[in-house]
């Protein structure tokens, strides 16, 4: 057994025991984004109601059902983020079940939490051991914990087939992704969309990578919000990139993309 499944089932065993009433989703940034798609998973699966927070409002709201039977999930990749270590600490002394995800171990956060796991990164990680593959091995062995399903454990199963998909999507759509940074590299301004559990991924793109390391312009638009105020800024010169599920949100796309597409001459639409 890995070091990552070892941490992965001390933390859900810790869970099993903790008559989980709610579920705290806490990050900051890129990390934070990665909350979005459980938080689907948790309302789409379980009764018990699941909530992503930005590390510093957590604390400063304070939500009031926070305590004991409270599993808060906090990631940092650097472990050092200073506001999700207090979140961690806050929580803590709340008396809530803390799980930590970071690829440093022995960080402020894994020193924070209770229940601390580790994930790869850089050359030669593969996706099951990364991130997104360690934060949906917690999710779905969570929710084996709580409420036992045959799908979950299939869920798990196909973990270890992230990394033969990765590749074979960079095969696929290289050529395509050289091609649109080519060119929209001179564009100062450039909006993305998406709905359900693609709106974390619209919302990284925009604030960490065409934001913070590209210095162009975004602003993340969830599909459902962009018939109530930003579809007056679509215009036929005006980029778009639009992420496409297929699960029960799409319609939500379907309809954002109808809409700019009738109008703006630059869209790119992901789609599942």
């Amino acid at each position: 057994m890995s070091e990552h499944q070892k941490q992965l089932d001390a933390a859900v065993q810790a869970v099993a025991h903790a008559q989980v009433k709610n579920i705290y989703l806490v990050a900051c940034g890129g990390s934070k984004a990665i909350m979005e798609a459980p938080q689907y998973i948790f309302d789409r699966e379980i009764e018990e109601p699941a909530q992503v927070y930005t590390s510093n409002e957590f604390i400063h709201r304070a939500p009031k059902a926070l305590g004991k039977g409270s599993l808060v999930i906090l990631c940092s990749h650097s472990g050092t983020t200073p506001e999700t270590v207090a979140a961690a600490k806050f929580a803590r002394s709340s008396g809530a079940l803390t799980v930590a995800l970071s690829h440093v171990v022995g960080s402020p956060l894994w020193e924070a939490a209770e229940y601390p796991v580790h994930y790869d990164h850089g050359e030669g990680a593969v996706a099951s051991e990364m991130t997104n593959g360690i934060l949906y091995r917690l999710v779905f062995q969570i929710l084996n914990a709580l409420h036992p399903q045959p799908k979950y454990d299939k869920a798990l199963a196909v973990m270890d087939g992230l990394q033969k998909i990765t590749d074979a999507n960079k095969v696929l759509f290289a050529a395509s992704a050289q091609a649109y940074g080519q060119k929209n590299k001179r564009e100062k301004l450039i909006y993305t969309l998406a709905s359900g559990p693609n709106y974390g991924v619209a919302y990284s793109f925009s604030i960490c990578l065409l934001m913070e390391m590209l210095w162009i312009n975004s602003s993340a638009i969830h599909s459902g919000e962009f018939f109530h105020g930003p579809l007056e800024i679509t215009d036929y010169d005006v980029p778009f990139i639009i992420i496409k599920g297929t699960g029960e949100t799409r319609p939500l796309d379907d309809r954002a993309e109808k809409f700019i597409a009738g109008f703006s001459k630059n869209v790119e639409v992901i789609d599942a």
